[in-house]
C-alpha cells in the first residue's frame, strides 16, 4: 500500500513537473516569435554570450565553495572552548 502511494504521488510530481516544462516552453516560443521580426544585433548577441558565461562561472563556483566548506567542515557550529 505504501508502495503505491509513493508511486502515485511520484507520478504526480512528474506529471506537474512535465506540465510546468511543456507551460515554460510554450510561452518562451511565444515570446520569441511575437517579435520574430525584430533581430538582435552582433553586440547584443556577444552581450549575451558574455552574461551567460560569467553568470555560469558564479554559478559554478559558489556551488563549489557550498561543497568544499561542507565537507572541510566550515559549517559546524562553533564549538565552545572554556
Amino acid at each position: 500500500m505504501v508502495e503505491q502511494l509513493q508511486m502515485r504521488n511520484t507520478i504526480l510530481l512528474l506529471s506537474a513537473l512535465g506540465l510546468m516544462l511543456v507551460a515554460a516552453l510554450a510561452f518562451a516560443y511565444y515570446g520569441l516569435m511575437a517579435h520574430a521580426e525584430t533581430s538582435m544585433g552582433v553586440h547584443g548577441w556577444i552581450a549575451m554570450t558574455i552574461g551567460v558565461f560569467f553568470s555560469l562561472i558564479v554559478g559554478i563556483g559558489l556551488m563549489g565553495l557550498v561543497f568544499y566548506s561542507n565537507r572541510h567542515g566550515y559549517d559546524e557550529p562553533p564549538a565552545n572552548i572554556d
